[in-house]
C-alpha cells in the first residue's frame, strides 16, 4: 500500500490531464452512448482515442524538450497561429466551462440536497473552485486531483462490477454507425469530447512546465509514462460508463431530460433501481467526483493559457494577468448559466461539437511544431507516431467534413 502512496504521489500532469479529460465525455456522453447504443459505440471511443493520442502527448513531449509550453511555440511557428488559438480559446472556454458546471450542479443537488436551484449550485461550485485554485494553486490542484481520480475509479469500477453482476441478458458488442442527423451529431459530440478537447494538450504543456517549478524534474521517458498513465486511466474509465449505460439503460425506454438536475436524478436513480439501493453512494460519489474535477481542471486552464498567450503578444498588464482571465471566466460561466441558458443537453452539444470542429486546427499545428526545427531532433517523433499523426489528422478532417454535409 505505501509503494502505491509512493506511486500515486510522484505522479504528475497526466493526472491532471485525467481530471480534465474524466467529465462530459465519460458520464453523461459515454454513458448515453451505452444507453442509446449499447456496446455498439466502443468502435468509436477506441478509434477516436487511438487518433487523437499524438496530438495529446506532443504537450507533455514539447515542453520537456524545450522547456517551453505550446503556446511558445505556436508563436515561433508565426503571430497568426497565435492569434487563431488565442480567438479559438476565448470563443470555446465560456461553453466548455459552462457545459461542466452545469452537470456538476445538478449531480450536486442529487448528493446534497441543500437546494434544488441550479443557479445557486453553480454560483457555489464556480466560488469554491475559484477559492481552491487561488489559495492553492498548482501545488494544491495536483493533490487533489489525485485523491480525485483515485476516488473515481474505485467508485466506478465497484459500480461496473455490481452491474455486471445484476446483469441477466446477453451483452451485444454488435457494432453500429448512427444514421440521420440527429444521431450523427450525437455521435460528432461523443467524439469531440473523448477522451478530451484537443486543446487539452497546450494546457498539459503548461502543467508540466508548473510541475518543473514545483522542484520535480522529470526526464522524458517519464514524463511520457506519466502522460500515458492519465490517458489508460481516460479510456479505461470511458469503456466504463459505456459498459454502465449498456447494462442498466440499455432498452430501458428511459430518455434523458435536458434539465441538469432532472438528467442527474434519471441517471442515480435509474443505476441505483437496476443495482440496487445500497449503490448510490458509489454511483453519487463517482458521477460528483468526475464532473467537480473536471471543473477544477477546466477553470485554471483556460486561464492559464489566456494569460500566456496574450501576455507573449501584449504589453497590457492586466489582459496577461492569470487573475483577470480566471475571474472572467468564473463571471462569465455565473452570467451565462443564469440568465441565458440552463438547458444542459443543448450546452452539452455546443459546447462538444464545437471541440470536435476545431480539433484539425489543434492537431496539424501541434505535429507541424512537434516536427520543426523548433523541436531538438532526438525528441521529435518516430515513424510509428508520426504515421499515426497523419491517419489522425486525415480522421479528424473527414468527420468533420461528414458531418457539416450531413446538418
Amino acid at each position: 500500500m505505501n509503494k502505491l502512496l509512493r506511486f500515486i504521489r510522484s505522479l504528475g500532469p497526466g493526472l491532471l490531464f485525467a481530471g480534465a479529460a474524466i467529465g462530459v465525455s465519460h458520464l453523461v456522453q459515454s454513458t448515453r452512448a451505452g444507453a442509446d447504443y449499447g456496446f455498439g459505440l466502443l468502435w468509436a471511443l477506441l478509434i477516436v482515442n487511438l487518433f487523437k493520442y499524438p496530438f495529446f502527448q506532443y504537450g507533455p513531449r514539447y515542453a520537456l524538450a524545450t522547456n517551453e509550453s505550446l503556446i511558445d511555440g505556436y508563436l515561433k511557428l508565426g503571430k497568426p497561429v497565435l492569434v487563431i488559438y488565442i480567438l479559438l480559446t476565448f470563443l470555446t472556454m465560456f461553453t466548455i466551462q459552462a457545459a461542466v458546471t452545469i452537470v456538476t450542479a445538478g449531480l450536486a443537488i442529487q448528493l446534497f440536497g441543500i437546494t434544488q436551484n441550479v443557479q445557486v449550485w453553480v454560483i457555489l461550485i464556480t466560488g469554491v473552485s475559484l477559492l481552491i485554485l487561488l489559495l492553492g494553486k498548482y501545488h494544491f490542484l495536483d493533490r487533489l486531483m489525485k485523491a480525485i481520480i483515485v476516488i473515481l475509479t474505485i467508485s466506478t469500477v465497484i459500480a461496473v462490477w455490481i452491474a455486471f453482476n445484476n446483469h441477466s441478458g446477453n451483452l451485444d458488442f454488435k457494432q453500429v454507425l448512427p444514421e440521420g442527423s440527429a444521431e450523427i451529431a450525437f455521435l460528432i459530440a461523443f467524439l469531440g469530447w473523448m477522451p478530451a478537447p484537443l486543446d487539452i494538450s497546450v494546457w498539459h504543456s503548461l502543467w508540466s512546465i508548473e510541475k518543473e517549478k514545483d522542484n520535480t524534474r522529470f526526464s522524458m521517458k517519464r514524463a511520457l509514462f506519466d502522460f500515458n498513465i492519465g490517458y489508460v486511466t481516460t479510456i479505461f474509465l470511458g469503456i466504463c460508463f459505456i459498459a454502465l449505460g449498456a447494462m442498466v439503460m440499455f432498452h430501458s425506454g428511459e430518455t434523458f431530460s435536458a434539465s441538469a438536475g432532472k438528467f442527474a436524478e434519471q441517471l442515480i436513480n435509474l443505476y441505483t433501481k437496476n443495482l440496487g439501493e445500497n449503490t448510490v453512494i458509489f454511483i453519487s460519489i463517482a458521477a460528483f467526483t468526475t464532473m467537480f474535477s473536471t471543473t477544477i481542471t477546466t477553470l485554471d486552464a483556460s486561464p492559464r493559457a489566456m494569460a500566456k498567450s496574450t501576455g507573449l503578444l501584449l504589453s497590457n498588464k492586466v489582459l496577461k494577468s492569470y487573475l483577470f482571465w480566471i475571474l472572467l471566466l468564473a463571471a462569465g460561466t455565473i452570467v451565462i448559466l443564469t440568465f441565458f441558458l440552463t438547458n444542459m443537453k443543448g450546452m452539452v452539444k455546443l459546447a462538444t461539437i464545437l471541440s470536435f470542429l476545431t480539433a484539425p486546427f489543434y492537431a496539424i499545428i501541434n505535429f507541424k511544431l512537434i516536427t520543426s526545427e523548433h523541436t531538438p531532433q532526438q525528441y521529435r517523433p518516430g515513424k510509428v507516431l508520426r504515421i499515426l499523426s497523419y491517419s489522425g489528422i486525415v480522421f479528424l478532417i473527414g468527420f468533420s467534413a461528414w458531418y457539416l454535409l450531413n446538418l
